[in-house]
Parts: C-alpha cells; structure tokens; sequence
C-alpha cells in the first residue's frame, strides 16, 4: 500500500483516485472547489481544499502534501481563462511556488500529467526522443514545468505525455458534429482513453519507472475526416463536414516505449 497524494481530482484525477483506493492505496486528493470536498470524501479520498495561484499556496499544502511518498500533478494550464490578454508564464509561477513544498516533505516520486501539446506539427513520427518545439502557450509552459520537475534532485519525475482525452462523457466529434469546412481532413488522429490514462498511470507506479518520459496516444491512428464521420454516425450526431484541401500535417505519436518498457497493451475496444 502506497501514500498518494493527487494535486487536481478532476475528469481524470477522480476516478484515477478511486482505482487507486479500491488496489489498497490511500489517496488524498485536492480540490479548488469547497463542493466537491464531501463529494471526495464519500468515495474514500481524504479531501483538501487547495489552491495552486502565481502569487502563492493555500497554507494546507504541506498537510496534503504529509505522509505521500507519490505527487500526482493534474492540473490544466487553463492560461485563457486566467488572463488571455497575458505572457506572463502564470502556469510556471505556480509549480514554481509548489515545488519548495514537494521538496520539504516526504514526497519522493513526482507523476507530472502533461500534452503531446508539447510536439510541434512539423513531425511525421514523434517518440520521446523528438525534441518539443510546442506552438501554443499552454505547451510552451508546460515545457518549462516539465524541464523544472526533471531538474530537481530532491526527488523522481516521470513525465506522462497525453493525447487528445476521450472517454464515455467526453469525445471531440461532439464538438466538430454540423461544423463545416474543417481542417486537415487526412492528419491522423493521436487519442487516448481515460481507461488507458489511468492503468498506465497505475502501472508506472507499481513498476517504479521513475525519471521517465512517456507518450501515451493509442496506436490506432485513422485519419480525421474517417474516423469523426464514423463516430459522428455511431452516436446519431450531424455529419461533420472537412474541407477538401489536402492537409500537410501527417503527425503521428508513437507509444512504443509504453508498450515495451511497461508490458502495457491499450484497450483499443475503446477507441
């Protein structure tokens, strides 16, 4: 039984949380909202209100903190809704902020949840050993916080990199359904489970594969104008329309290291 502690109990945060519970482990679990406190806490999460500000740290993070051999960070960027008018690297100053608190306690192993956001799009084939060269601001800071966590001595930093997040609430074809005129009709698609996002974060735990890097996309890439219009005819949705100039963005994201250095195979019933 591990000490875990989960720094954003969110879309996937939450029922990473009670996978974890119900494999013996305790879990804390952190909220920004007072609301979702009981809510965490009736599935068994021991529930901290915490913020994570570029001005500074709500005084019960050395609390939350405690006892935690394992920091899972989950948070967003979420740099528009902030300030959209801003450079400044908001989401930076805020792990920045964090990390004294990480160093002072008995967390050993950081798990930081980051994007293939980080990749530009001048890539046919991208694996951990493609150099980042990210193109928005959220990828760009997420660079820089993966680039802190990994430079720190006082403790391990794996840093799990995500595909577009699907699952059975969430999937982007709700939000391309009736629209016209998309673009890059033949880019493949590059998406992951959330069934897959939380055994592949079980597995590095229980494997100790620290001081890593991963790519966790689903080796299944049909290109996009296909698989949108067939899950759009799958779940009853307006067919999405693309436009029908040829895209140059041929991007696809290897999970290899995945399946060979954690044994993992994707549940690609799911996709």
């Amino acid at each position: 039984m591990k000490q875990i502690s989960i720094l954003g109990c969110g879309w996937l945060g939450f029922p990473l949380a009670k996978k974890l519970i119900g494999k013996g482990n305790s879990v804390k679990g952190s909220t920004t909202s007072e609301n979702k406190l009981s809510i965490l806490e009736n599935v068994g999460i021991n529930p901290f209100l915490v913020n994570i500000e570029s001005e500074g740290v709500s005084e019960n993070i050395a609390d939350f903190l405690a006892e935690s051999e394992v920091l899972i960070i989950d948070i967003p960027p979420k740099l528009r809704a902030e300030n959209p008018n801003s450079e400044k690297k908001i989401f930076v100053e805020k792990i920045k902020n964090l990390i004294p608190f990480i160093e002072k306690s008995t967390v050993k192993k950081v798990l930081f949840v980051s994007s293939t956001s980080v990749y530009g799009d001048d890539n046919d084939f991208i694996t951990e050993e493609t150099i980042p060269n990210p193109e928005t601001e959220s990828g760009k800071q997420l660079v820089l916080v993966e680039n802190l966590l990994q430079e720190n001595q006082n403790f391990e930093t794996t840093i799990l990199r995500f595909g577009g997040l699907i699952g059975e609430d969430r999937h982007p074809v709700k939000f391309l359904a009736g629209k016209e005129n998309l673009e890059n009709p033949d880019a493949p698609i590059n998406l992951i489970h959330l069934r897959d996002c939380i055994s592949i974060i079980e597995e590095i735990i229980n494997q100790n594969k620290w001081n890593e890097v991963f790519n966790a996309v689903a080796p299944f890439h049909p290109i996009r104008s296909a698989y949108y219009t067939q899950k759009a005819v799958e779940m009853n949705l307006t067919l999405p329309k693309f436009s029908s100039e040829k895209s140059n963005i041929k991007k696809i994201i290897s999970s290899e290291k995945i399946e060979t250095v954690l044994s993992y195979k994707f549940k690609l019933e799911h996709y």
